[in-house]
């Protein structure tokens, strides 16, 4: 990890009296809880000085670092303490399954999928299309129907194609969370809610 994305772990935690802390590993892209482990002082400097997940074993009385045998390492981008400084909430970027009897986390390969902002977004839309709220453009997108909706979703993929054949990033980013965005309208337009979409993805990675 180079210095200028140099990982900080809080340095204010509480450890419990034989000097642990519970810490949740997070899918940083998708939101899914990956496993809860422990670590106690030394493995988080580890991890703070390799930007890779390290713990403590309880059972073997051991450090050991994520993926050390398997490969299978967590890439840890961000460490945020809970509001008691007693647990840590690791977001990690992994490689390959996180649990040891292959599956993409501890509580198997079912667990529900968040994506965080774009969940966020959707409850959103969903309360402006049951509100309704005066002045609110996605309320407006609502009244117009989903024909006005639909056309919008077109109107923005091109945007879409013509701001990924320029030269800006930016511009691509932005008009891709349009895009995004009114996708979202219509799938709460025809009430498929976002986690089916997000479920036919990951079915889809499975086999591709």
């Amino acid at each position: 990890m180079s210095d200028e994305a140099r990982l900080s772990i809080p340095s204010d935690l509480v450890f419990d009296d034989a000097g642990l802390i519970p810490v949740v590993v997070q899918d940083r892209a998708s939101g899914e809880v990956l496993m809860l482990a422990f670590a106690n002082r030394e493995a988080l400097e580890r991890t703070e000085a390799t930007g890779f997940a390290h713990f403590w074993s309880r059972r073997r009385g051991t450090l050991w670092k994520k993926g050390e045998t398997s490969g299978h390492t967590l890439r840890v981008q961000a460490a945020l303490a809970d509001c008691d400084r007693d647990t840590l909430l690791l977001l990690v970027d992994p490689h390959g399954p996180t649990c040891h009897h292959g599956t993409r986390t501890c509580f198997g390969d079912r667990t529900p999928i968040q994506v965080g902002v774009l969940s966020e977004l959707a409850d959103v839309i969903a309360r402006r299309a049951r509100e309704r709220p005066e002045g609110s453009y996605t309320a407006r997108l609502f009244e117009k129907g989903l024909d006005h909706a639909l056309k919008k979703v077109g109107e923005e993929a091109t945007e879409v194609v013509l701001a990924a054949k320029g030269e800006s990033g930016e511009r691509l980013a932005q008009e891709a969370a349009d895009l995004l965005f009114h996708l979202l309208v219509v799938l709460a337009q025809r009430q498929v809610p976002l986690p089916q979409v997000l479920e036919t993805l990951r079915e889809r990675r499975r086999g591709g």
